[in-house]
């Protein structure tokens, strides 16, 4: 009976068409039919259901993969707001470099206005100057021709009252004339026996004109002794003597004179120089 009891169990078991007979047999039919359609539901539903959490488990790992990119989004959107306020910062600094460099564009330009004004008015003044200088030059062309002129004349007069003063207070007869030399001219030279006249002429004469007068007198020793004699009379002929010309030419014994008087009239019998 317990054999009969468990074949019968495993044929409801595994036999369907047997389980419907008994179940037909029994009037329980359409309520078996039902419960393996419900049962056949609910295995695919299970199955759907395995897939929904398998879905929902890959959904889950995308949405944490999906966090960790969303993450790295924001840490570079963090990273491109900063560089965005450096680069904010950047472009501040160079719109006040580029407004600096306006401004002083600007002060270029202005001071290159007032150059160039300034380089008008200065041609205008180097225009007025040259006209001045071209007057002065010349004004001093006529000077310099005057003054030669009058040098000319000076000269021709020294020479004439001196040879004239020589015969006078010497009783010599001399001839007074310019004499030019390789590196030295003087303007008064005459020679008669042993006595030699050396001198200089000039309108306005000061010290410097009898410092020269002296180096050329001791040039002419080192140089051309043969132009000199025993007894050397230095002389100054000038219309304009100055001060400090009078007071050294006494010291120096110089014959200083003009036309119409003696300056500085040394002892012509003491030896000169």
């Amino acid at each position: 009976m317990a054999s009969l009891r468990e074949e019968i169990l495993e044929l409801l078991e595994k036999d369907r068409e047997f389980r419907y007979a008994i179940a037909g047999y029994l009037g329980l039919s359409e309520i078996m039919k039902r419960l393996d359609a419900i049962a056949e539901e609910q295995i695919k539903l299970r199955e759907e259901q395995t897939k929904i959490w398998n879905e929902i488990r890959g959904l889950r790992k995308e949405q944490v993969s999906l966090r960790e990119e969303q993450t790295k989004i924001w840490n570079e959107i963090r990273g491109l707001r900063e560089e965005q306020i450096s680069l904010r910062e950047e472009q501040t600094k160079i719109w006040n470099e580029i407004k600096a460099l306006r401004e002083e564009q600007i002060s270029l330009r202005e001071e290159q206005v007032k150059l160039r004004e300034e380089q008008i008015r200065l041609r205008e003044d180097f225009n007025e100057m040259l006209k001045v200088i071209r007057s002065m030059n010349f004004r001093l062309e006529r000077v310099e021709r005057t003054l030669e002129k009058l040098t000319l004349s000076i000269e021709e007069e020294a020479r004439s009252i001196l040879e004239y003063r020589v015969k006078k207070d010497l009783g010599l007869e001399m001839r007074i004339e310019s004499l030019v030399l390789p590196e030295l001219e003087l303007n008064i030279y005459g020679v008669s026996d042993d006595t030699c006249i050396i001198g200089e002429v000039s309108v306005r004469a000061g010290v410097k004109v009898l410092e020269r007068l002296l180096k050329k007198i001791e040039k002419l020793r080192r140089k051309f002794p043969e132009k000199l004699r025993k007894r050397i009379i230095p002389v100054i002929y000038t219309s304009l003597p100055m001060p400090d010309l009078v007071e050294r030419a006494r010291v120096e014994k110089i014959w200083v004179l003009k036309a119409t008087e003696d300056i500085v009239k040394p002892n012509f019998n003491e030896n000169y120089l």
